[in-house]
Order: structure tokens, then sequence, then C-alpha cells
């Protein structure tokens, strides 16, 4: 094989394996693609990946911020909403106020993300995703689902650690064992912590996925984020975010 190609095809393991790739520049020749350099020592290095949250400084900024926003409405809007939706969904359906799954979170980790229940007590729930018109949703999980409220619990994983505010969306194991087969650099998507809202949501990117094309445009748009990230899109995200509940969204289901 060319060395070229050679330590490209290294280069595609290790993002698909969640691992950071650093080479000399002696044997890093032809990449066809951007690279940054970097000094251990005396010694230059070629980083194959860089991101803003790769810097000690912004994961401390934006944890901050995580933390001041999400204990805050923990703590002054929450317990009205959980007080409110939970009563809801125990006098219309039965089974728990909450509904938690087994999630991928950050450098591949798995973690227990909370929502408030929108559907009847299944069997499915950790394979399938939700459709339009699907019959495991209960009449009032249809709004909660349809304004984003079933997400409000999310500010517990926030605050726990697990998430931040904004990020590329937690997918169910089965979905990611099975994307990260699929799609190239999909694993890249978990370097940082998902999020409750992300850049892709905020541009049409959420709902069902019926072709692999649209969960590709996902991981393009989440992977676009990690390295153009700044405190400023993420309130930007925020904003908009706010903005398409306000609205409504069509593939909010």
């Amino acid at each position: 094989m060319e060395e070229g190609r050679y330590n490209f095809s290294i280069m595609n393991y290790c993002e698909n394996h969640l691992l950071y790739f650093h080479g000399v520049p002696n044997v890093c020749k032809g990449f066809p693609r951007r690279i940054w350099h970097s000094m251990v020592g005396n010694m230059p290095i070629l980083n194959l990946r860089y991101e803003p949250l790769g810097k000690m400084e912004n994961r401390m900024l934006k944890r901050m911020f995580d933390v001041v926003f999400s204990g805050f409405f923990l703590v002054t809007v929450f317990p009205f909403v959980y007080l409110i939706v939970g009563s809801i969904i125990k006098l219309t359906s039965p089974g728990p106020v909450f509904f938690k799954q087994m999630r991928t979170g950050l450098n591949g980790v798995d973690f227990v993300c909370y929502k408030f229940r929108s559907m009847k007590v299944n069997d499915e729930a950790d394979s399938k995703q939700a459709t339009a018109d699907d019959p495991r949703k209960t009449r009032f999980g249809n709004f909660l689902r349809r304004s984003n409220i079933d997400e409000l619990p999310q500010f517990i994983n926030v605050f726990r650690g697990d998430m931040s505010i904004v990020g590329p969306r937690p997918h169910m194991l089965a979905h990611t064992e099975t994307y990260a087969r699929l799609i190239d650099k999909y694993m890249v998507r978990h370097f940082i912590k998902p999020g409750v809202t992300g850049w892709a949501q905020t541009h049409g990117f959420r709902g069902e996925t019926r072709e692999l094309s649209q969960m590709e445009e996902r991981v393009k748009a989440d992977i676009w984020y990690m390295e153009h990230w700044t405190m400023l899109l993420d309130i930007y995200i925020i904003y908009k975010t706010i903005a398409n509940v306000v609205v409504g969204e069509k593939n909010a289901y």
C-alpha cells in the first residue's frame, strides 16, 4: 500500500475508534486533509484533529455556563414543570413520570439520559425511533414532544456533567452501534459531550431518520459544530432553539 494511503487509513481508524492521532512530520506526508501542529518538547507533532474544546480554558468556560444555567433552571423552574407535567403523565398513562434510557456520551461512555415519558411503556423503546404517527405515543406525549418539554429533565444530566446544554444529540446504544458501522467519522461526534440541543437540530436535522443520508448530514453538522465552537455560537444555538419551539418545528414528534 502506498505510504500516504497507509497513513490515511491509520488516521481514519483512530477517528472511528475515538482516538486522537498525532504523528511526527517525517512520516506524515501527502495527507489529503487539513492538519494542525504542536510541539512536544523540541519535537514538532502533527495533529489530525483540533477542536476549540480541546483547550482546558474553553472546557471550563462551557462547563461553568452549563452549571449556572442548568442549576438556575432546576431550582427556579423545573419544580413547577415537574409538578404539572408529572401529574398529567400519571393521570393519563400508567407508568413512571421519567423515561430513563442508556445513551452514548463523551468518549463513547454510556450514561442514563432522562426525559419526561411521552410514550406508553413498551419493549421497543431502546431500539426503535419515534415516528410521526407512532402508536406508542400518548395523547399528552404528542404535546410534550412537539413542544420539546419532554427534553427538560436532561438539565439534570447537564448539571451532573453527563451532557452539555449545547452539543451533538445523544443516541441510543443500538443506533450508535449501527451508525458507527455505516457512517465514516460517526464516532468523532463523541469527542465532546452530547447536548440538550445542537447545531444540527437548529438546522432541521431532527426527528426520524428514514434515510442513511439524513444521519450522515447530522454527523457532518455535529462535527462542524465541534470544529467551530465558541461561547457565542452556543448562545446563538440556544436562541435559535427557543425561537424554533415558539414557532413550531415540523420534525418535532
